[in-house]
């Protein structure tokens, strides 16, 4: 077995890790974003410009840019009021209180969340003792790695915390809902209808809210933070969640939720300066046993089966 090969098997996993780096950045740069842009007409702004990118090339590239049948608009509907428009309201809104490795500790909750909707909602995924026991640990492994400071969660932190587990209910049933509808509808397509329809949701939000657009204030590390979450953490990162959605089913896919407050960690480190504790140690080994936990048969397959030998790697090897 080349290289080659061993890589295009295990794609999901390149993916996965790539999804994840994404998402797990955008928490810092949308808390350093919102010292200089309203909330909710920041991440509209933030996803008008990526659903205009993104269906600009669907039209000009996809087998097919509009939705057809009831089906498909109601994918790309709950797609954009779930997936994007309420998730990122309430997450952006919750930023303005707590930091963004702490809300990527609560949005960690979103692969408990999906897994209790997937199997209220659809029978076929129901969980056994050793799942549920993987999920738990892999919370408990993010809740040790970035341990909040007990002033954390005064009365303002609180209403942030709510605001942000509220976004996570959002995704995860966004994710859910959008699983048993057959679709033929390009990716590409749906997620620009879905950027856009979520986008005009958070200016409907913004407006209501009475946000200004005098209270903008255009520096260079706005429009660094703005540009990183349109193009990387939008376009790209939507991208790899819907290919990896249909790939893995709504479970398995926002597991991606655990990896994402080791990255919002690190990348608070690197660039506001937060340091990582010696208790990250236990939180790494305390995701990826409970990751071992939850997908220990494809583990044990990928082993026994899936690894190749040195000498299928490099066929001269002695």
């Amino acid at each position: 077995m080349s290289l080659r090969r061993l890589y295009r098997q295990h794609s999901t996993a390149v993916l996965f890790a790539f999804l994840a780096a994404f998402w797990g950045t955008s928490f810092v740069a949308i808390e350093v974003g919102l010292h200089y842009v309203p909330p909710l007409y920041f991440a509209g702004a933030r996803y008008a410009v990526a659903g205009a990118v993104v269906f600009a090339y669907a039209y000009a590239k996809a087998d097919r840019w509009l939705p057809s049948g009831r089906d498909e608009w109601l994918v790309v509907s709950i797609a954009g009021l779930f997936l994007i428009g309420a998730y990122h309201g309430l997450l952006y809104l919750g930023e303005l209180r707590i930091s963004g490795p702490v809300a990527a500790v609560v949005i960690s909750l979103t692969p408990i969340l999906t897994a209790v909707c997937a199997s209220a909602l659809l029978p076929s995924n129901d969980l056994g003792t050793a799942e549920l026991a993987g999920l738990g640990l892999g919370l408990v492994g993010v809740v040790v790695l970035v341990a909040p400071d007990p002033t954390a969660f005064e009365l303002g932190s609180a209403l942030g915390v709510a605001l942000v587990f509220l976004s996570a209910v959002s995704f995860a049933l966004g994710a859910v809902l959008t699983r048993p509808f057959d679709s033929d509808l390009p990716l590409v397509s749906m997620e620009a209808w879905a950027m856009l329809l979520g986008a005009g949701s958070l200016f409907v939000g913004g407006a209501l809210r009475g946000e200004s657009l005098s209270a903008v204030h255009v520096t260079p590390v706005a429009v660094a933070s703005f540009l990183y979450l349109t193009f990387v953490s939008g376009v790209v990162g939507f991208l790899l969640y819907f290919e990896l959605l249909d790939r893995t089913g709504p479970t398995e896919i926002n597991l991606v939720g655990y990896a994402e407050p080791v990255v919002a960690t690190l990348a608070s480190a690197a660039l506001v300066g937060h340091v990582v504790e010696t208790s990250a140690v236990v939180g790494f080994v305390a995701i990826f046993a409970g990751f071992a936990v939850l997908k220990r048969d494809a583990l044990r397959e990928f082993v026994t089966r899936d690894v190749p030998a040195t000498s299928d790697v490099y066929p001269d090897a002695d």
